[in-house]
């Protein structure tokens, strides 16, 4: 039996000043209260866990999506970046035999390829696997890979899929570039934790159409595929 970890310490909400911050907004899953996806919440069971590294500028955005990853994995934990004084947790955190942590991020330059490894020959069923993902752009994500030391020693797992993104909120560099939710989705999948990687899933399409629609202040009137699954489970539950 493991021990359970403290919920993450997440910085106070501070008034969103951006485009849309007129809009009310549901104070639980903090999209526009017109298409509130709280009823499609459901939490999933996976022995893989995540860390997420957010960074200061994602915190606070309405369209990040690695709360999501929370809202449906109960034991994931979230830090704020810092360059000089990372957060006490998880330093201690790293450290724990427990877990057997890997920072994913892409194989794409040489100076670390020693560090690089596969999941299934790195993976120790003994230890705890856990997904450290860096949560910003993907400037801000290189930025944070070269700007934190105490990452330094860390195997690297780049995450190699043929999935391109259907994130429709942010305008990515290449259809590629998945948002963070994906890329857990998909980490899930690596680690053959199919329940929870579908539930995941379903939970992001429910947020992208919904936030989508609000954006253009249409109400959702009917339940989409995936909706519907998650509110099935949430029945069952």
């Amino acid at each position: 039996m493991t021990q359970s970890l403290r919920p993450a310490e997440i910085p106070p909400r501070r008034p969103f000043k951006s485009r849309g911050s007129f809009v009310i907004r549901c104070e639980g899953c903090r999209l526009p209260a017109l298409n509130c996806i709280c009823p499609y919440q459901v939490q999933a069971k996976s022995r893989a866990r995540f860390w997420l590294i957010t960074h200061s500028l994602e915190h606070h955005k309405p369209t990040n999506t690695g709360r999501l990853i929370g809202d449906c994995l109960p034991y994931t934990e979230v830090f704020s970046w810092a360059r000089t004084e990372p957060d006490p947790r998880l330093l201690e955190h790293l450290k724990d035999e427990r877990f057997q942590p890997f920072l994913i991020f892409p194989d794409d330059q040489p100076d670390y390829a020693e560090r690089v490894v596969n999941f299934e020959d790195a993976s120790c069923s003994a230890r705890i696997p856990v997904f450290v993902i860096l949560d910003g752009t993907w400037r801000q994500a290189r930025r944070m890979f070269r700007q934190s030391p105490y990452l330094a020693t860390l195997p690297i797992l780049p995450l190699h899929t043929d999935r391109l993104t259907r994130y429709t909120l942010r305008k990515p560099a290449s259809p590629s570039h998945l948002c963070t939710a994906e890329v857990a989705v998909e980490l899930l999948r690596l680690a053959r934790e199919t329940q929870a990687a579908n539930v995941l899933d379903d939970y992001f399409m429910a947020f992208n159409d919904s936030y989508a629609a609000s954006r253009v202040h249409r109400k959702l009137e009917e339940e989409s595929p995936a909706m519907q699954r998650l509110r099935q489970l949430k029945r069952e539950s």
